[in-house]
């Protein structure tokens, strides 16, 4: 087993575990995948065996354990500065950081009501007012930092964690055919053209098992 290993959730259904294998895969270092199946009722005791949260995901690096999305980041980052994770200028690093942490502790309704589903199309479904208000937040980040971008297609230019943060997110608006202007949607399809972003959405789509729990 390689010493970097990442447990998460099905790709169908983990938002939280996307965030943290891109950036893994964004340092080209070899590493395995434990995955758990987010429906199962003994989930929480398997991820417990790996993860003192009980939740994915969670990375191991020898005897280090991380579990959350964004420390996961931050540590990636630090072991990997050749990787890019993050943006090279500070106060695009420092912006970077601060969209990114928005979206790790906001957003409950979009969350709520807009579940995390590649191989879902739903266009329309839950468009509560509070979830509008969420969607009307990351429209507005992502106008506000490709306003201020000096090149690329990304929130800060390059792909960076920013980016990886709001991966999940473009991939709900595109289930549920959230409404983008000229700006929004050329990033959004940025993303989704990401060589990471298609390599976890093609996972997403082969796996061959359901959670009835995400598929209302």
């Amino acid at each position: 087993m390689a010493d970097l290993v990442l447990y998460h959730g099905n790709k169908n259904y983990s938002s939280w575990s996307m965030r943290a294998w891109l950036p893994l895969r964004q340092t080209g270092a070899e590493f395995d995948e434990v995955f758990f199946h987010l429906g199962d009722p003994n989930v929480r005791d398997a991820i417990g065996e790996h993860s003192p949260s009980r939740k994915v995901p969670a990375m191991r690096h020898g005897d280090l354990c991380l579990w959350d999305s964004l420390a996961i980041t931050e540590y990636l980052a630090e072991r990997f500065p050749d990787a890019g994770i993050w943006p090279a200028d500070n106060s695009d690093r420092a912006l970077a950081r601060c969209v990114s942490a928005e979206m790790h502790s906001g957003f409950p309704a979009l969350r709520a009501h807009m579940p995390f589903n590649v191989r879902r199309s739903s266009p329309g479904q839950g468009r509560k007012k509070d979830v509008d208000t969420d969607i009307e937040r990351v429209l507005a980040v992502w106008r506000e930092c490709r306003a201020a971008a000096s090149g690329g297609d990304f929130l800060f230019g390059s792909w960076t964690a920013a980016d990886m943060s709001f991966a999940p997110v473009v991939s709900r608006f595109r289930t549920y055919a959230v409404e983008l202007d000229t700006v929004c949607r050329a990033y959004a399809d940025a993303v989704l053209d990401h060589p990471h972003v298609q390599e976890w959405c093609r996972a997403a789509e082969a796996e061959d098992w359901t959670e009835s729990e995400f598929d209302l």
